[in-house]
């Protein structure tokens, strides 16, 4: 594909789906960038501005078009402690090198290690954020009047209904319409926007943190900032794969990383926090017809004008609208057919997906749960690999013994292979046939040294045959058995 048609697919193909779509996520970024400003303990403007900054950048340097970045609850609560200790400048200085980081995690091609987040966790992930992102809009339903129950069931029954009958716009979009409309129309009391937080009424401006540009700062900063730039990438990463699957392309994972990078250092400098992928609005974003870059920078841009030129009406919006929306997220973000899955998957799959969910919904922590589930792949594939490995043995003279091992040697495998062994049969000679084994670690090599130096120390003569070229290099770089002192140091242990 060529530039110019690359360009034109990711950019012009769907216009008018992606322009609709902007405007929708536009209508929904807006409470949320406020609420996640209140978290992080800044004035709303700063989410705010930071949702355009990184929306609009994004759209010209990340790697997966149709996605939508924006300031994120994960990363707002990474920065409490920073902001009530230091300030805002503090924070948009961490925001610069939160953004620098993520740049380095791109050159070095981090993203080309998403192969190893397993589909268990990639479902508990998803999982866990519909259930967050619910949980989210239980203190909009709680303790409030019965028309912000009246309000969501009809944003709902819009949302689902109408594509039944036209799907020339998106349906979020008429309902927070319609709903506003009404709900002007008939002096209705429920939440709106402008109960959340006072709307800037100026442009970002390019100011540089100020700060004192001293090694003291470096150490207060740092740690933040490595946090925001893995739980970010973490983040967005997973998100793009989502988006991937959703809309069937393919998306350029450590272009992702500089894209995100990029957009959090223009946030920084434009007086926003960081920021990342976000998996709710992105949802929107596809199932409101987005495809292509045009809908992350409508979105950006669209974002802008309504905080600036139409400040007042937005500032209307009854949060019932905004509520059904996200309801309406979080059903089609969560994988019911996991559910259905337990009975038929492993379960290692459902116990991975299991804890993947509990740890996210417990500490609000997306790189904990996604961590918890990744180590617990890890253990469950070990465990199964190691119980491949199987080592049978025959009399193959008067004596001699042949012993045959078939499978990966590795720390988990290691002491079954060292139990096939019998090192009291009277023997001159074993011959260890390796041909269909592969060695893998420090452990595996540490265990073929004990086999060996311990029938050498009842006399017997071993001859190790058939060790392929990968398994060869790493017992000849650390193994002792042939070394000096190979014996006495199997005593010491």
């Amino acid at each position: 594909m060529t530039t110019l048609s690359r360009l034109q697919a990711e950019w012009f193909s769907n216009v008018r789906g992606d322009v609709l779509a902007g405007m929708v996520v536009a209508l929904a970024l807006i409470p949320e960038a406020i609420a996640f400003s209140i978290i992080a303990g800044v004035d709303p403007k700063v989410g705010l501005y930071a949702s355009f900054c990184i929306a609009v950048v994004i759209a010209f340097v990340g790697g997966r078009p149709g996605m939508i970045s924006a300031a994120t609850g994960a990363m707002a609560l990474v920065m409490v402690d920073l902001v009530a200790d230091h300030g805002l400048q503090y924070l948009l200085a961490a925001t610069v090198l939160t953004g620098l980081i993520q740049i380095g995690f791109g050159i070095l091609k981090v993203g080309q290690y998403m192969k190893f987040v397993s589909r268990s966790v990639m479902t508990g992930f998803v999982n866990a954020l519909a259930i967050l992102i619910f949980m989210a809009q239980i203190p909009e339903l709680t303790g409030v009047t019965w028309e912000t129950y009246a309000m969501v069931a009809a944003g709902l029954a819009i949302i689902y209904l109408l594509p039944r009958v036209t799907k020339a716009v998106p349906s979020p979009l008429v309902s927070i319409v319609v709903l506003t409309a009404f709900a002007i129309f008939m002096g209705m009391d429920v939440r709106t926007v402008g109960d959340m937080g006072e709307l800037p009424a100026t442009l970002p401006m390019f100011l540089l943190p100020d700060i004192p540009l001293t090694l003291e700062t470096l150490q207060i900063i740092l740690p933040v900032s490595l946090t925001l730039a893995v739980v970010g990438l973490l983040e967005s990463l997973m998100t793009a794969q989502i988006v991937d699957e959703l809309t069937d392309t393919g998306s350029a994972k450590n272009r992702e990383c500089v894209g995100q990078g990029t957009s959090n250092i223009v946030a920084g400098f434009f007086g926003g926090m960081a920021g990342c992928a976000m998996i709710g609005q992105s949802v929107i974003n596809v199932k409101s017809g987005g495809r292509g870059r045009l809908s992350t920078l409508c979105a950006g841009v669209f974002l802008l004008f309504l905080i600036l030129v139409l400040g007042d009406l937005v500032s209307q919006i009854p949060m019932p609208a905004l509520v059904a929306v996200m309801i309406m997220v979080s059903i089609g973000t969560f994988s019911w057919a996991s559910l259905r899955n337990l009975k038929t998957h492993p379960k290692s799959s459902s116990i991975v997906m299991l804890s993947t969910v509990a740890v996210v919904v417990i500490t609000h922590d997306l790189a904990q749960g996604v961590l918890v589930g990744v180590l617990l792949s890890a253990l469950f594939f070990a465990r199964k690999v190691a119980q491949v490995a199987a080592i049978t043995s025959e009399k193959t003279g008067p004596d001699t013994r042949t012993y045959r091992v078939v499978g990966q040697i590795f720390f988990a495998s290691s002491d079954t292979f060292m139990k096939a062994f019998d090192f009291k049969e009277v023997l001159e000679r074993v011959e260890i046939d390796l041909t269909r084994a592969h060695f893998w670690d420090l452990t595996a090599v540490g265990a073929l040294d004990t086999v060996v130096l311990k029938f050498r120390r009842e006399g017997t003569e071993v001859e190790l045959i058939g060790l392929n070229e990968a398994s060869a290099t790493i017992v000849d770089k650390l193994a002792i058995h042939d070394k000096p002192g190979a014996m006495d140091s199997l005593m010491g242990h």
